[in-house]
């Protein structure tokens, strides 16, 4: 795919906002020629005489050629480069008025304005990076918690990549063996065997079903853990939210029913990054509003991961309250029990009277004066330990419905065989999934099987 891209394209790498340092790069086969247009190094040689990947020290002109700055600059020479093609940055001041200026003089050489993501879509492109590293560029802008961008560091440097690219291994041996065996029968090659090829599908079936068990943990390191707080009307679900983000961000009052809706926001919660969702008071209700707010209340319960049940103490746990708990233990899986208004007197019993002698996690908190919200962070970092998820794992729904389908084609192939298919109608499915997990990466299947019939046997000595 390399060299197909003909034209440069220029755009500030960073906000354009005052700020102590601004980036404008270019990429393409113009990029050195533009910037040396318009820098001057201070050495009095031009840019390209001054080597890649050094930072020169000059000024910067606009497109009438008036000196705007003092800055830095650096290029690099495809394909040693971020996009596989030459490349330039311009560290400036960061005063928006230089960059804007700093671009028109680029604009001006022949350079462009870059698209949304265009550098890391031609470092795609050109090869430089696959589809999951593509979008592990993106997770890392976005990582709000350290362990999210930790997870997307792994997978920019390949981690997941190499992950599903062992699986693709196997069945890409797999089916070229299989071709190379029928097309080649001179050839001193092994038998193609059915006991080795349910080896190979049972390991690749295995690596598949490892591969999206990840699914869920990494997409809630990215866009955080669906965390849904329930309980009735008035247990002091509004007033947690507030507390957990530092703001009044969710009306209260003492009046039952106030949030007729689901209000949703991130917070970091013992280093788990979660989607704390307020919830409607759960109860029966003629009021058509409200019942709308319990209809959608019910729903975030469905999507969510873990469930904060909230119980006011001092209105004792009935009935209703352990139908909520048991509702949210069956849907969420996992459950915080929350003793609400701990600054007041009265209710140390309700867990027991709601859950027995084995209630779930417990904290006792108040909203008012931040008491127990450490206990309760705490017992969110148990339910998610932080270290397990720094390995390569599916961090979007792109990628899981990918590995879904791959998946599903080597299970298929299992069958398939199992059920004494031939040998070629067997791997019409191993190739579909290939040809998943080319989705996955952005590799083409024809291309990979044929370059591994001529790698791996001697064909045509």
């Amino acid at each position: 795919m390399s060299g197909f891209l003909n034209d440069t394209i220029a755009a500030a790498a960073t906000p354009m906002a005052r700020s102590a340092i601004g980036i404008l790069r270019l990429s393409g086969p113009g990029a050195v020629e533009a910037v040396s247009a318009v820098f001057q190094p201070k050495n009095g040689r031009p840019l390209a005489g001054c080597g890649p990947h050094r930072l020169v020290y000059g000024t910067l002109f606009d497109a009438a050629g008036r000196p705007i700055d003092q800055a830095l600059a650096t290029f690099s020479r495809a394909p040693d480069s971020y996009t596989g093609e030459d490349t330039a940055e311009l560290q400036c001041h960061g005063s928006p008025a230089v960059l804007a200026l700093g671009l028109e003089a680029l604009f001006a050489q022949g350079a462009r304005q870059a698209g949304p993501g265009e550098f890391t879509r031609r470092a795609f492109l050109n090869g430089k990076l696959d589809l999951t590293q593509a979008e592990a560029v993106a997770d890392l802008i976005d990582a709000e918690t350290p362990a999210a961008a930790r997870v997307a560091a792994l997978q920019l440097s390949g981690a997941l990549s190499r992950r599903v690219e062992a699986v693709y291994s196997l069945l890409a041996d797999l089916t070229a063996h299989f071709c190379a065996v029928l097309d080649y029968p001179d050839e001193d090659l092994d038998p193609f065997r059915a006991e080795t090829m349910e080896r190979t599908l049972d390991e690749a079936r295995s690596a598949l079903r490892a591969l999206l068990d990840t699914y869920r943990r990494g997409r809630g390191l990215v866009r955080g853990v669906p965390c849904a707080i329930v309980g009735r009307p008035n247990a002091g679900k509004s007033s947690l939210l507030n507390a957990l983000l530092g703001y009044e961000r969710a009306i209260v009052t003492e009046i039952p029913g106030t949030t007729r809706d689901t209000i949703e926001e991130k917070v970091e919660l013992g280093g788990v990054l979660l989607r704390l969702i307020d919830t409607a008071g759960l109860r029966e209700t003629d009021d058509t509003v409200e019942r709308l707010g319990v209809a959608r209340s019910r729903a975030a319960l469905e999507e969510a991961e873990l469930a904060l049940v909230l119980v006011d103490p001092r209105a004792g746990a009935d009935e209703e309250d352990a139908y909520i708990l048991r509702e949210a233990e069956e849907k969420a899986g996992r459950v915080i029990l929350v003793l609400t208004k701990a600054d007041l007197a009265g209710g140390g019993g309700a867990a027991v009277a709601l859950h027995g002698e084995n209630p779930p996690p417990l904290v006792s908190v108040s909203a008012k004066t931040g008491q127990g919200l450490d206990a309760l962070a705490d017992a969110v970092s148990k339910l998610f330990p932080q270290g397990a998820e720094e390995t390569d794992m599916l961090t979007n729904a792109r990628q899981a419905e990918a590995a879904g389908r791959a998946l599903e084609a080597v299970e298929a192939a299992c069958a398939a065989l199992l059920g004494g298919m031939p040998a070629d109608a067997v791997l019409s499915d191993v190739e579909a999934a290939m040809a998943a997990l080319g989705e996955l990466t952005g590799r083409s299947v024809c291309e990979d099987v044929t370059s591994r019939i001529f790698e791996r046997f001697c064909v045509g000595k």
